[in-house]
């Protein structure tokens, strides 16, 4: 008999900085010659699909499914706390009859379950049902090492039994790791305390769901942060994932992009553009938003503004009076973006960014300086690694009522491309980073290790 086709099950955390990546190592394993059925939530599998420009080309080479998350169509699918309870009372049972219902096929049995960190207990479903797994983080490592050290964490009094920290503190878990904000830990500054508590408990659980992963692979790469991965050897780095890929069409997108902007770009002057883009969780009140419309404005420069229909609270007209017409010659603004066609634009100079780690490795690949604006999660990490570790890009001041104003905006702006140096380490660390996913480099070798063990 001839030996059984690998056949790998991914499934990532329902959101959109969790899909991408996860879809992109999948087209990588199925380049390789693997089968791969790649499982989103029914609400985040309808907007994928509709959102892709190339289904045909996309599902010839993975299967994409879906299975319930346990939540009604009318619930707000970003309060992370009842998605994750919801998920966690309803999908497990759905995996495991997903499995099962593959596995009836002569065959095309499961032999892999590649689970985002975030859905460890699919990793549990795996094990019982005696499938090799691997445990896929979407994020930098350093953030991980935290999540893995909660427990001395909790020892050293640094946080309590429910996560909260007992004081506000800077703690470095390394030396040359960036020092991390206590009120800024990842399971800190997400939503209310309720919420806070919950994903907190679901990270504790993950935490020992992914004692059962064969491996621990990470979308990142060790010269983005060598000491975090010096201090934690068994997390593996094969990424970054959409380095080798760049410019091309992204997978995985809930919004459908809006390319015509390619074209607008292409009528730019080299290294003029702004571009500005707060992923898929950001949410501005009117007076922010309407400061940071004026900033753009005030620049004087061209700009690509990502503007989601959902990025305001309360209305759908949040720019200031006249504006649209003040910078009609000069501004642009899109639903969403092909961000990373966008990112490889010769005629982008900077990007105002909210940090998200996708967000984060497609400016680091691209040679693109930036413009930090943090909003929940691990952004406040990143941010320090652009910042004060890897050097090319500024933070934001807030004023007195915690505004980021129009001319704070302004300031940065002269500031980071009035200094060649910001532009210059940029391209050192796209360099970097670009060799490492090529044949011979340090996240190739660890890629290849990977898919040999898939196919022994």
């Amino acid at each position: 008999m001839g030996k059984v086709k690998p056949h790998i099950l991914a499934i990532p955390y329902p959101a959109q900085g969790h899909v991408i990546p996860l879809m992109e190592f999948s087209l990588r394993l199925a380049k390789h010659g693997f089968k791969v059925t790649f499982v989103n939530t029914e609400y985040n599998h309808k907007r994928v699909v509709s959102a892709l420009a190339e289904k045909k080309h996309l599902e010839n080479q993975i299967h994409l499914v879906s299975i319930p998350d346990g939540m009604d169509l009318s619930e707000d699918r970003n309060e992370l706390g009842k998605l994750s309870e919801a998920i966690l009372r309803v999908m497990p049972g759905k995996l495991k009859e997903l499995i099962e219902d593959i596995n009836r096929l002569k065959g095309d049995n499961i032999t892999c379950v590649i689970a985002d960190f975030s859905m460890g207990w699919a990793l549990d479903v795996a094990e019982k049902m005696k499938i090799q797994r691997a445990a896929f983080w979407p994020a930098s490592s350093a953030v991980l090492a935290l999540i893995l050290r909660i427990p001395k964490l909790i020892d050293s009094g640094i946080i309590n039994n429910d996560g909260t920290p007992m004081e506000n503190q800077m703690i470095q878990l390394a030396q040359d790791m960036p020092a991390m904000s206590s009120k800024n830990f990842i399971w800190a500054c997400i939503g209310d305390l309720t919420s806070q508590k919950i994903i907190f408990e679901l990270i504790v659980r993950n935490n020992s769901s992914v004692k059962v992963a064969d491996w621990l692979i990470c979308n990142s790469d060790y010269d983005l942060e060598p000491a975090a991965f010096r201090m934690t050897p068994e997390i593996i780095p094969i990424g970054p994932l959409l380095a080798s890929n760049r410019g091309q069409n992204p997978t995985g997108n809930f919004w459908q992009a809006d390319k015509t902007c390619l074209e607008w770009l292409d009528q730019q002057p080299r290294h003029s553009v702004i571009y500005v883009a707060f992923g898929s969780f950001t949410i501005f009140d009117q007076t922010q938003f309407r400061e940071l419309a004026l900033g753009l404005e005030l620049s004087n420069r061209p700009f690509l503004w990502v503007v989601r229909p959902d990025i305001t609270e309360g209305t759908s007209d949040a720019y200031p009076v006249g504006f649209l017409d003040r910078v009609a010659s000069r501004g642009r603004m899109v639903g969403w973006a092909p961000q990373q066609k966008v990112l490889s634009h010769p005629s982008i100079a900077c990007f105002l960014s909210h940090c998200g780690w996708n967000s984060t490795i497609e400016s680091v690949c691209n040679g693109i300086p930036f413009l930090c604006w943090p909003y929940f999660a691990d952004q406040f990490h990143n941010e320090s690694y652009i910042c004060d570790v890897w050097k090319v890009g500024l933070k934001f001041d807030r004023d007195e009522s915690g505004i980021i104003t129009q001319g704070e905006i302004n300031k940065k702006v002269k500031e980071l491309l009035g200094d060649e140096n910001f532009k210059l380490r940029a391209l050192n660390l796209q360099e970097k980073v670009t060799n490492s996913v090529k044949e011979g480099g340090f996240s190739y070798k660890n890629l290849n290790r990977f898919i040999e063990w898939l196919k022994a």
